[in-house]
């Protein structure tokens, strides 16, 4: 079996030190380096088939190399965006992301690792309160989606301009009775929508808002919002914290006899598969997930060179589809048995 060429391979092939060749390969050359040797040095590594020995590399400069990312769930799509963005950037740069779910409402999350600062080199922390990382201190970290006037460098989505969007959209096309499909998880996020859409609908004239409160599951979105749909000068137009509180939505929508969007307008936020799933198609705030992922990972890297990242936000963009359209005039409160 031929053995794995060497970084001695190499500055032999090349006729340098071995010191040479790892600046070289290190990309730390520049200034120390003459641009011949650095050619001459490369050449040789791609003529032998050398790859750096990473592990041994970390070994040497007292790092892992690898990111823990930590979000509220693994089963939702979102944060699987979230970790194929992180992972991306931090492939491109040799980390490795391990994701580890630590759930809302759960406390100060407990280490998966003996000894974190022997297993890992920054955290990201999508979706959670900086609070619950205390039990990490010492170990750089990122916030995603999260309270931006956290300590910590954060990422965010621009959801207020989001649900300023969709207001614009819904009363342009008429609508004044909004209701609010609101989610009962604490975190920033859904706290910032709800504000937002409280001052948008607020900007409208002549324009009420209601709002019920629910998990992120659909069965619990559909009891919500039917008794959204059941008071008195029921909503016209339904907007929805994520998309699948919309599916929930449209449950109670055809319970109570309701088409959509003839007789009621639904929106969602995020734009997951599900929204182009629904029938109609969803209108829905896009939030780049992936994006997320590969700013946050960019931000942490800068972060563990010793950099001082800003805080970012980045815009969601508004999808119209089918589930949105004019007012149904004279909408009247729906009483009366529930149809399946």
């Amino acid at each position: 079996m031929t053995s794995r060429p060497t970084s001695r391979d190499v500055a032999k092939a090349a006729g340098v030190s071995q010191s040479t060749v790892s600046l070289v390969l290190g990309g730390k050359w520049s200034g120390r380096v003459s641009p011949a040797t650095a050619a001459a040095v490369q050449d040789a590594a791609e003529r032998l088939g050398y790859r750096p020995n990473r592990a041994a590399r970390s070994l040497r400069l007292g790092s892992t190399r690898t990111v823990m990312l930590v979000v509220p769930t693994l089963t939702a799509p979102f944060f699987g965006a979230v970790y194929e963005g992180a992972a991306r950037v931090a492939a491109q740069h040799g980390f490795g992301v391990v994701a580890y779910p630590w759930p809302e409402h759960a406390g100060p999350a407990d280490s998966p690792f003996a000894a974190p600062h022997e297993a890992i080199d920054g955290i990201l922390a999508s979706s959670l309160a900086e609070d619950a990382l205390s039990g990490f201190a010492g170990t750089p970290v990122v916030m995603l989606d999260s309270d931006p006037a956290a300590e910590a460098p954060t990422v965010v989505f621009g959801v207020e301009d989001g649900m300023r969007v969709i207001v614009d959209h819904l009363a342009g096309l008429g609508h004044r009775r909004f209701g609010h499909l609101a989610s009962s998880i604490d975190q920033w996020t859904f706290h910032a929508r709800g504000r937002a859409l409280a001052d948008a609908v607020a900007a409208v004239p002549g324009a009420t808002l209601v709002r019920e409160d629910a998990a992120l599951d659909v069965a619990d979105a559909k009891d919500a919002a039917l008794r959204l749909l059941g008071g008195p000068g029921r909503p016209t137009a339904l907007v929805c914290d994520d998309d699948v509180m919309s599916a929930g939505a449209y449950k109670a929508a055809r319970a109570r006899g309701l088409e959509i969007p003839r007789d009621l307008s639904v929106t969602g936020f995020d734009d997951v598969l599900l929204a182009a799933a629904l029938e109609p198609e969803l209108t829905t705030v896009r939030l780049p997930a992936d994006e997320l992922g590969a700013a946050g990972m960019d931000a942490l890297l800068r972060l563990l060179e010793g950099e001082r990242p800003g805080s970012l936000s980045l815009p969601g963009e508004l999808v119209v589809r089918g589930s949105t359209g004019p007012a149904a005039v004279g909408a009247a409160p729906v009483h009366g048995p529930l149809h399946g």
